[in-house]
């Protein structure tokens, strides 16, 4: 095919190839003022189009034809080379030509460079050999990328110098764009720069997070220093954001990980200095080896994961998280002791021998501490529901019993807790009918059952009535019922119960019930281990009666 040596510029589309986005003003004129006096002496590039308006495409010439256009106007004819090319083709011709220019810029470059890389989907050595750069220059260029849009620009209008830039593209992109303003406005020099960023950035070395995905990210000060001729002191991450992040998450990971073990498990950072406090059983500010066995309990007592730099992720277990309390059981137990020192001592002086009495205030002994389970949700939602159940099972056993709750229910106001839903399932399971959805109904099937169903269903309607009772009335109930629970609940059918306690919590457990006294040397062991090996062995202790021992956590 036989393409013309020269066209009319309205013929040519423009602005498609060209990797350019600055054209100088000043070389533009002067490049004006020598084409309209002289002409252009080497051909523009351009390929064949099939377009309504124009007939070529340009590859490569944009500010020659910039400048002939102004000079002649769109009528004007300029030398060109036309040639068939693909986009790929096209993309690449348009980048060589403009590199061997000179001019260019870094980041321009860089942006033309991605496309070639794009086209040999990734294969960045191939890329390089068809630009005719080397691998450092090809990725030096394409690092670039990972600028801002305000920073490249600058770079393209040379407002910034490659250093500042190199630099700058360690940063995320919106520290860029604050950064930007400030080294334009003050003319902060590459060094300047350098010790900024150095000083915000964080040590990789200190990171507790796995480090494997930062081996190739562009904000590793390490990778920066093989890319760049500028780039900041080996070790660091620029990109606290992230970096924080990866830390949080990690620390949050650690916490999850001691959740099993205490009531409470919290992150400390900056600022959390004195929320907390080490649980100490002797010395001044000990509160006691018997206090402290019950703090083990204490929905306050736990662990704290540092989130401190000079102790990043470090683990503190046996922290009080209420410190107001703990200085009051330190305070306690130094005034227990006091009165006991002095109560010997006043006894003696009266002629009296030093011997305790059951009343005696001043014993240390006298305020001993009541070791049990803490009140969790949890657990109150757990023996709420044991009230019920043992209720339920020893009501509907006495139907003489059933029938006085029931009166004493309704003459308080509170058969309104009594669900019709839950009734109809009881009618319908106990005479296999349909509850009728009429009180027309209701009546006629009432009046049809014999004496033996009625009274079923009287025990029925006062187990409904446990079921939908308020706490404060389910408590008052098993109170007046002298409720047993020995008879309902044990320690070895009950592995639900030890599941929702923490490993602290069941150390406090095993005190309550005399389980750790039974294990003896091997209770420390034990507790070493998993919570679920923790709780199969308190379900199987040797030599320990489980009959009648009921956590105090659980009673009315």
């Amino acid at each position: 095919m036989h393409f013309p040596s020269a066209v009319c510029i309205r013929q040519i589309r423009t602005g498609r190839y060209n990797p350019r986005t600055y054209f100088d003003p000043v070389e533009h004129a002067e490049l004006t003022k020598s084409i309209r006096e002289n002409g252009i002496y080497q051909s523009l590039l351009l390929r064949p189009i099939e377009d309504a308006e124009f007939d070529f495409e340009l590859v490569a010439g944009e500010r020659r034809i910039r400048a002939a256009l102004e000079a002649f106007g769109p009528e004007g004819e300029v030398p060109v080379l036309i040639k068939v090319m693909t986009d790929e083709e096209a993309d690449r011709a348009a980048l060589i030509e403009n590199a061997q220019r000179a001019n260019m810029s870094p980041s321009e470059e860089g942006v033309a460079a991605s496309k070639i890389v794009g086209h040999c989907k990734g294969d960045r050595d191939e890329a390089a050999r068809l630009l005719g750069w080397s691998r450092a220059t090809l990725d030096k260029r394409l690092a670039l990328i990972n600028c801002s849009s305000a920073v490249q620009a600058a770079l393209n209008e040379r407002k910034l110098q490659l250093g500042h830039a190199e630099l700058l593209a360690t940063l995320a992109k919106d520290k860029q764009d604050k950064l930007l303003p400030v080294i334009i406005s003050e003319k902060k020099s590459v060094s300047e720069l350098k010790k900024t960023i150095e000083a915000a950035a964080c040590s990789l070395e200190a990171a507790i997070f796995d480090k494997t995905d930062c081996a190739a990210c562009p904000h590793n000060s390490s990778l920066q220093t093989e890319m760049f001729g500028e780039a900041i002191a080996t070790g660091n991450c620029t990109n606290r954001a992230c970096y924080t992040e990866k830390t949080d998450r990690k620390l949050d990971g650690i916490a999850y990980g001691l959740k099993e073990e205490y009531p409470i498990v919290r992150v400390i950072r900056a600022g959390d200095n004195h929320t907390r406090i080490q649980l100490k059983v002797d010395g001044p500010t000990g509160v006691g080896e018997e206090q402290a066995k019950a703090c083990h309990a204490c929905q306050n007592f736990g662990a704290a994961v540092s989130g401190l730099p000079d102790s990043m992720g470090k683990v503190y277990s046996g922290q009080c998280f209420d410190t107001a309390c703990n200085q009051k059981k330190v305070a306690d137990r130094i005034k227990a002791e006091r009165d006991a020192a002095k109560a010997p001592a006043a006894k003696q002086s009266a002629g009296k021998p030093a011997v305790a009495t059951k009343g005696d205030k001043s014993s240390a002994a006298a305020d001993k501490p009541v070791t049990s389970i803490s009140e969790s949700e949890k657990v109150k939602q757990y023996r709420t529901e044991l009230w019920r159940k043992a209720l339920r099972k020893e009501v509907a056993q006495n139907a003489e019993q059933a029938n006085a709750y029931l009166l004493a229910i309704a003459l308080n106001g509170l058969s309104r807790n009594i669900g019709g839903d839950v009734m109809g399932k009881f009618f319908e399971k106990l005479t296999e009918q349909k509850v009728s959805s009429t009180l027309q109904g209701c009546l006629t099937a009432a009046h049809t059952l014999d004496e033996s169903r009625r009274q079923q269903l009287t025990i029925g309607l006062t187990v409904a009535a446990i079921d939908g009772m308020e706490v404060s009335n389910l408590r008052e109930l098993c109170r007046y019922h002298k409720l047993d629970l020995r008879n309902h609940w044990n320690l070895q059918k009950s592995q639900d119960f030890l599941e929702m306690l923490t490993k602290s919590e069941m150390k406090v457990l095993a005190d309550e019930l005399g389980i750790r006294k039974v294990l003896g040397d091997s209770f420390a062991k034990l507790f070493g281990k998993s919570k679920p090996e923790v709780v199969a062995g308190l379900l199987a202790v040797d030599g320990f009666d489980y009959a009648g021992k009921v956590p105090k956590v659980l009673g009315y």
